[in-house]
């Protein structure tokens, strides 16, 4: 008798340690991937992955369009000075155009002035450098806007998200930190994701602002090569 009575808490026990062992597996975290960790971002997911792919899309445009503008042209200088030394401006003019880059149709402007004041050359090679410059930047500016849009989105994001959790605890009348640990988490998704894209905004800007200047200053250096190259014979 008094063996039962010793065993039935000790089986109270042991099944309610089993019970307990239950839950704790049951209530392990779940593992979560990428896809389904962004997809609980809410709605501003939507418009921060528009802000992706536009910035994906202009910095990878704009890269390719530079760095082919910006190819090297060592020779281009050199040859033009020899055909125009020669008086052969019509060869020189055909090399300027076969190199398709903002320097040969510079310079090929600038041929086609010769005769006329120097003043008016320069002019001239100045205007066509300012547009072959602005057609190098189209778009960029974009990115500059999206490195400042896209944090401010997601910060909007995890706000509307806390308030949404502060809502439905009036409404429950009761805090329950799974509720708040996690809605606030998710939410803060939004902020994450909007300064990642924010961040690689900035750097694609900064990346191709400095590809810009590299070739601004070689046409600069060039521009004045040929306006020296202009007043040799007068020397």
């Amino acid at each position: 008798m008094l063996l039962l009575q010793i065993s039935e808490p000790v089986n109270q026990l042991a099944d309610t340690a089993h019970q307990v062992a239950v839950q704790a597996v049951n209530q392990q975290p779940q593992s979560l991937n990428l896809i389904d960790l962004l997809s609980k971002g809410g709605w501003v997911m939507i418009p921060l992955a528009i802000l992706l792919f536009l910035a994906f899309y202009i910095f990878f445009e704009r890269y390719f369009t530079i760095r082919k503008a910006g190819k090297s042209e060592t020779s281009i200088m050199f040859q033009i000075r020899q055909y125009v030394l020669a008086g052969n401006l019509e060869a020189a003019s055909t090399v300027c155009k076969n190199s398709n880059t903002p320097i040969g149709r510079m310079l090929a402007k600038g041929l086609a002035r010769i005769g006329k004041p120097i003043k008016e050359i320069e002019g001239a090679i100045e205007n066509v450098g300012k547009l072959e410059v602005s057609k190098l930047e189209k778009n960029t500016n974009i990115l500059g806007i999206i490195a400042g849009v896209a944090p401010m989105l997601g910060f909007v994001g995890t706000i509307s998200g806390v308030i949404r959790i502060f809502y439905n605890i009036s409404q429950a009348g009761e805090i329950n930190i799974g509720l708040v640990s996690g809605g606030l988490y998710e939410k803060m998704i939004t902020s994450a994701t909007g300064l990642i894209i924010g961040i690689f905004a900035y750097i694609g800007h900064h990346i191709l602002s400095m590809m810009v200047d590299k070739i601004i200053l070689k046409m600069e250096t060039d521009a004045i090569d040929f306006i020296d190259l202009l007043e040799e014979p007068t020397r």
